[in-house]
């Protein structure tokens, strides 16, 4: 064996190895330019927004997030509604969803909405009131507070975890809420696990190079939606190679 090449060599080797743990860290890191912002959460103690529903003290609010819901948004137990008949400056009131996903309207009493989008909920309200008491009402519901909704962040990304978040969010808001990716994360296998309709699991899977070119949409991310980034399976092999051969140098046994 010869000692003097193997104490040599240990230098190079120790090289070696800080830069094959540096390289991928920065390339991964470094935040792209139309990268979204990250927000931060509220601190500890802090109080909700005037005007957030109660129990939302802390939550995360996206930033950017649009101030009223998509159309095919469903709503919620907590969701607050602006309610109006047109012509009926009387019926005009906030009312918001209770526990058992209805609300409570002048006349017709309760009626259950959670599950519907809100063109759904004015057609149904509607409907009730032109059997007995209006003729042809025009009923507009706005959501004035979405419900808080919990998303599962997984995977290759800097702060993995469960994150509150209210209002509307995209794939790209919701993985600025993790920090950003960890080192051979793969952006091009973003995995988004869905419980489907009769309780079915559905997976979609993005390009995030893609989505952030425009030539893929941003797709929206619902509550108790699973995030999952991969990591790049041949870059996390040739790390361990690359790895496994230093250490074999390093050895003094072989």
């Amino acid at each position: 064996m010869n000692t003097t090449f193997t104490l040599k060599a240990l230098p190079c080797a120790l090289g070696l190895l800080v830069l094959a743990a540096a390289l991928p860290l920065r390339a991964q890191t470094a935040a792209p330019a139309n990268a979204v912002a990250t927000p931060t959460a509220a601190a500890p103690g802090a109080t909700a927004p005037i005007g957030a529903a109660p129990g939302t003290e802390g939550v995360v609010t996206v930033p950017g997030a649009p101030p009223a819901a998509n159309a095919d948004y469903r709503l919620s137990p907590n969701d607050l509604l602006s309610f109006d008949v047109f012509g009926v400056p009387d019926m005009k009131r906030d009312v918001r969803v209770d526990a058992s996903g209805q609300v409570s309207l002048p006349l017709i009493g309760a009626v259950q909405v959670a599950g519907l989008t809100a063109q759904a909920a004015e057609d149904l309200i509607a409907a009730r009131y032109e059997e007995k008491y209006l003729m042809d009402p025009q009923v507009s519901i706005f959501i004035k507070e979405f419900t808080t909704q919990r998303i599962a962040i997984e995977g290759a990304v800097t702060r993995p975890g469960i994150y509150p978040v209210t209002g509307q969010l995209t794939l790209l808001r919701a993985l600025a809420l993790s920090g950003g990716f960890a080192p051979y994360a793969d952006v091009k296998q973003i995995v988004v696990y869905r419980h489907g309709e009769g309780g079915t699991r559905e997976q979609f899977t993005y390009d995030l190079d893609q989505v952030r070119a425009g030539q893929q949409k941003d797709p929206d991310i619902r509550a108790d939606d699973v995030i999952v980034v991969q990591r790049n399976a041949r870059r996390t092999a040739l790390r361990d190679s690359l790895f496994s051969d230093i250490l074999s140098t390093l050895n003094p046994f072989n």
